[in-house]
């Protein structure tokens, strides 16, 4: 099943792989078993554990010292609460500028000035972001779409309500930066960002006088605590890698919408899949390097298989961000020059030149034109269907497999990547987020079909090696 030869760079990533999931597992470990301090001196209690009474505000650019807030609520820290305001929006954010919200946390009846044991938060209620004006307006101006400010009309506060105790010398990274030690460590604070969605901004123009505001307040655990922490450094880290708005609130969305096993499993799987397809293109490459002779190869399925991929790739190419578009280019590069091989042609300083092709690889040629013509009389019918183009187009390789007795190094890797993407496919309907009709769940499973058959001409053509070896011996 494992045709290509592995080297030292398949160990090394495997090795990389082994080392990351294993440091995945403990921190995963870490969220679920998180055991308090068991007394004495070197523990750091909560300063919630002696039940304060406590107070919440929310003022506007950190003007503390103007009486009167935004939002006010006493004592809180120990239920729920969501209420919409309507905020006062000054001219400076009317002229395009931008809004802060500072939410503080102190003893109820005491200004946050003279609270020694204030905790506070900021976040901006504005955000950068370009209008989507009309196809007419596009070609009228050249230059780029001017960025316009807008109004997050959601301020998601959370706390961690749980009476837990650290010990001095175990207190986790992610905690740590959120900590305030006064004898006890005072309350963890956090603003949600991922309650945030591209969908619910509002434009701020002249007219803006008043916006509105829905403030929520919600105490969790420790473990969650920590787990949203996580996840706001990984939506900060997709927008580093050039993800769009659009697309992190896709992935918001399915991580808020599902259980936290399921998530894991997820990233689980997206991580072997990256693995495999890895591992699968550098074998793909070091076998199609290596072939001297391209008797048993099919040219119609490489021709195809690189125009679908360039297709797809240049799709792709102006809305997805770099970290998709990099495997799916190198994949598309990768075709183009397996078709180069495959027509033996060869970029020289003179120009392009084509080598003759021997006996074996005509005969090749021969049954590929006929399997196509064959293929033709079922794929123009069903060239407005999707699902059958792709599927038909593997049909020429197997069967020149299975005239010419000649398997072509195919790798499993690549296939046990296919059938991973296509097991996840199929269990979306699990996920809410996500609507498959129950025709493209079964739609998944169309090439794992092509997938049994070569590895039943390749387990067929090994058992054909051996009684040949058996017989010359």
């Amino acid at each position: 099943l494992f045709p290509c030869e592995k080297s030292s760079w398949a160990k090394l990533l495997l090795g990389v792989f082994i080392v990351y999931m294993l440091h995945t597992a403990w921190l995963l470990y870490s969220f679920l078993n998180n055991k308090p301090c068991d007394g004495g001196e070197h523990c750091i209690s909560s300063y919630l554990t002696a039940r304060p009474r406590l107070q919440v505000n929310v003022y506007m650019n950190n003007m503390v010292d103007v009486p009167g807030s935004i939002y006010s609520v006493s004592p809180f820290w120990d239920f729920w609460f969501s209420r919409q305001v309507a905020v006062s929006v000054p001219e400076e954010t009317r002229a395009n500028g931008s809004l802060y919200a500072v939410v503080y946390v102190h003893k109820s009846g005491v200004s946050p000035l003279e609270d020694n044991k204030e905790v506070h938060y900021s976040a901006k209620l504005t955000t950068y972001f370009t209008a989507a004006g009309s196809e007419e307006d596009k070609r009228r101006t050249s230059h780029k779409p001017k960025s316009v400010s807008h109004w997050r009309p959601h301020l998601s506060i959370i706390m961690m309500s749980e009476s837990f105790s650290f010990n001095k010398g175990g207190v986790p990274s992610d905690v740590r930066r959120f900590m305030r030690v006064q004898v006890t460590y005072l309350p963890l604070l956090l603003v949600n960002e991922l309650s945030f969605r591209v969908r619910d901004l509002m434009e701020i123009n002249r007219s803006s006088v008043q916006l509105p505001l829905t403030v929520s307040y919600e105490g969790i655990s420790l473990r969650r605590f920590r787990f949203l922490v996580q996840l706001q450094d990984m939506i900060y880290s997709l927008r580093q890698f050039g993800f769009t708005e659009e697309n992190i609130d896709e992935i918001k969305e399915t991580l808020v919408g599902s259980n936290f096993y399921l998530l894991v499993l997820t990233a689980f799987i997206t991580s072997l899949q990256l693995v495999c397809e890895f591992l699968a293109l550098k074998n793909d490459i070091s076998s199609w390097r290596g072939k001297s002779s391209m008797a048993g190869v099919s040219r119609k399925t490489a021709l195809w298989r690189s125009l679908s991929t360039l297709l797809i790739f240049m799709h792709l190419l102006e809305e997805t961000s770099l970290l998709v578009l990099v495997p799916i280019g190198l994949g598309a590069f990768v075709e183009v020059w397996k078709v180069f091989k495959v027509y033996k042609i060869k970029l020289q300083w003179k120009g392009l030149t084509v080598n003759k092709m021997d006996d074996e690889e005509k005969k090749t040629v021969e049954y590929d034109t006929q399997v196509s013509r064959y293929l033709s009389y079922l794929v123009y019918p069903l060239c407005i269907s999707v699902y059958a183009l792709c599927f038909l187009s593997m049909a020429p390789q197997l069967f020149i497999n299975h005239k010419v007795y000649f398997i072509t190094a195919f790798c499993f890797l690549q296939g046990f990547n296919t059938l991973i993407s296509d097991l996840c496919y199929a269990v979306s309907f699990y996920n809410p987020s996500l609507s498959l009709t129950s025709s493209h769940q079964l739609c998944c499973f169309r090439d794992e079909v092509f997938l049994l058959l070569y590895l039943y001409q390749r387990r067929q053509n090994k058992n054909q090696c051996l009684q040949v070896r058996v017989l010359y011996n």
